[in-house]
């Protein structure tokens, strides 16, 4: 029998595989997952299989390419960090995913590996990203830490004391 489609534990498409006749009788057939061997049958499956392996081929040339230009590039996240470099909360795969997207690469957040879960610290990162074909490459993930202007809040909390202060004269004289 060839194989029409993946069978697990059995084989890929395109395999010529043998197996009993009730097997193929009662399950493959019937299912679609196999057809009975013929020669216009097999030089059908090995073009298809040509085919496809070309496609796999210039999709990673593509991907390959595509790794070339992403590992020379690093990419800046701005977090909001406390004094030690711990940001607070976190950097995942989708905040890196659309930090990607920003710069140009179409990379799915599933693709994107990160290994010891999300990022927590400030600095430099390497993370592994698997590309299309089965090419794997590792993009520099920078997370910056955002600067607040800390008189801005200062000078917010001094008007909040001066406007309790004249609310609470302007109720002493109201009396």
């Amino acid at each position: 029998a060839i194989l029409a489609r993946d069978v697990g534990n059995l084989g890929h498409v395109g395999d010529v595989v043998k197996v009993a006749p009730g097997y193929l009788r009662n399950f493959l057939l019937p299912k679609r997952l196999a057809m009975p061997v013929s020669k216009s049958r097999l030089e059908q499956f090995e073009h298809q299989k040509q085919l496809v392996q070309h496609q796999l081929a210039k999709l990673k040339a593509t991907s390959e390419q595509m790794r070339d230009r992403i590992e020379v590039q690093k990419f800046t996240l701005e977090v909001k960090a406390g004094d030690q470099g711990k940001l607070f909360g976190s950097v995942g795969a989708r905040d890196i995913e659309a930090c990607l997207k920003a710069n140009g690469f179409a990379i799915h957040h599933r693709d994107i590996k990160l290994e010891h879960g999300p990022l927590k610290t400030v600095g430099l990162h390497e993370i592994p990203v698997r590309l299309e074909g089965g090419v794997m490459s590792k993009i520099k993930v920078i997370l910056a830490a955002i600067e607040e202007p800390v008189h801005a809040k200062e000078a917010d909390d001094e008007d909040a004391q001066e406007e309790g202060a004249a609310s609470a004269a302007s109720e002493e004289g109201a009396e």
